[in-house]
């Protein structure tokens, strides 16, 4: 699955505009689930995408998308694709590992050297291979690969070492190789369904917890946490996933239909969370949050230790493969 040089000239209009009717409704209307704010590219750029399927289809099919774990948390809607309960998601790379352990290295942390590195990963051979064998191990299919960001630690106090990471509780994803980073850094990590995590750290039940500057400021985060650290320990991506009772349903050209669109809103989304990254430091700096820049080569020497250990679900051949993309 290369992404396409694929421009819609309406998505991101659409995108911002937010909400537009179509003309007519859909003869099938998928379900598209995740759990992000309605506020964030994710969700804006999947509500544009229904009114570029319905005319690439001519009316067969739409798209409904529901935000905010509406209608399950992340497990939940990885599980509803094959019961067709939902049709399309957005998943982080680690879930859908669950399924197929290797789609899972892209995830880990500190596995790219940059978003360059990441962004040739996603053209790349490896990564075709690598979504076929999760197709394969789970019958649903892979169309896209959006930018996520790079991901960061939020705290109450700064995280400029490894050794300040020690015996920190911090939230992470419910899947197990977000323990990686955390736990070859020594703090404790404590899986939490994303909708409780705000909570959590307003309660104090987690001391901290990781993500994009963008979904930091979409959650709130910086309400209920005084510093913001620049680890980037995962340059992260959200795989868009076809159920496969939804695809079997369709017919070829609708199948390429879907796959074009769902490739243009990951642009859509990719290229609104870079320019979010570029301007969000010095949005939180003058929110009165402090923001530490971070020597990253001890946490990635910590990491790559363990690249290959008991936590892998990859082999020494994928990783060297991944590796080896200039």
């Amino acid at each position: 699955m290369k992404t396409k040089n694929i421009h819609f000239a309406t998505i991101s209009a659409v995108a911002v505009l937010g909400f537009l009717p179509a003309v007519a409704g859909a003869e099938t209307k998928l379900k598209w689930a995740h759990v992000y704010e309605s506020s964030e590219p994710y969700h804006t750029c999947a509500v544009a995408a229904n009114d570029l399927l319905m005319d690439a289809t001519e009316g067969r099919y739409g798209i409904e998308v529901f935000p905010a774990s509406s209608l399950g948390k992340e497990v939940d809607i990885n599980e509803g694709l094959g019961f067709g309960t939902v049709d399309i998601i957005y998943t982080g790379q680690l879930f859908a590992g669950r399924s197929y352990g290797p789609i899972a290295i892209g995830g880990a942390p500190f596995m790219f050297r940059d978003y360059d590195h990441w962004d040739k990963f996603r053209n790349s051979d490896l990564f075709d291979e690598l979504a076929q064998g999760y197709t394969e191990a789970s019958g649903n299919h892979i169309t896209a690969m959006t930018y996520y960001g790079a991901r960061h630690v939020t705290s109450n106090k700064p995280i400029l070492t490894p050794a300040d990471m020690e015996g920190l509780k911090i939230r992470v994803p419910n899947a197990p190789l977000y323990m990686m980073f955390p736990e070859a850094t020594g703090a404790n990590p404590a899986p939490i369904a994303f909708a409780e995590v705000y909570l959590a750290l307003q309660q104090g039940t987690v001391d901290a917890q990781e993500n994009p500057l963008p979904t930091i400021q979409a959650k709130k985060f910086h309400e209920v946490q005084t510093n913001i650290n620049l680890t980037g320990h995962i340059t992260d991506a959200l795989l868009t996933i076809v159920g496969g009772p939804a695809w079997d349903a369709m017919d070829e050209a609708d199948r390429a239909a879907l796959s074009e669109v769902t490739q243009a809103t990951a642009v859509c989304a990719t290229d609104a969370i870079i320019n979010a990254e570029n301007e969000l430091v010095e949005w939180f700096r003058g929110e009165g949050v402090q923001v530490n820049e971070v020597d990253r080569a001890p946490f990635i020497e910590a990491v790559k230790a363990v690249h290959n250990g008991e936590m892998a679900t990859w082999d020494q051949a994928t990783y060297d493969r991944l590796q080896a993309i200039e």
